[in-house]
């Protein structure tokens, strides 16, 4: 799934000309971690956590590929009502 339409946008707000640089890195990111893309709220972890900065994203990331589950609790993704939480942030799907 790596980037769907809603986060693609935040990226694109986030990270402007250089977004579609920013979603090949997730991409990249996604397939060396899980070998596969990753599902939305992970990929929505990384850009809560980069908030716009490219540093901040390289920091996500390399906590995604060390434990995806730390990734989450510190975007404040890990509890039951993250699929809430995704679309305050996102809007909804």
């Amino acid at each position: 799934m790596a980037v769907t339409d809603r986060i693609a946008v935040a990226i694109s707000d986030q990270y402007g000309n250089e977004a579609d640089s920013v979603v090949s890195l997730l991409k990249e990111a996604e397939l060396r971690a899980f070998r596969e893309l990753a599902e939305e709220r992970i990929t929505a972890a990384v850009v809560i956590l980069a908030n716009g900065s490219v540093d901040k994203l390289l920091n996500a990331i390399q906590l995604m590929e060390t434990d995806w589950r730390d990734l989450l609790i510190a975007a404040e993704l890990a509890d039951v009502n993250w699929p809430s939480t995704l679309d305050d942030i996102f809007g909804p799907k």
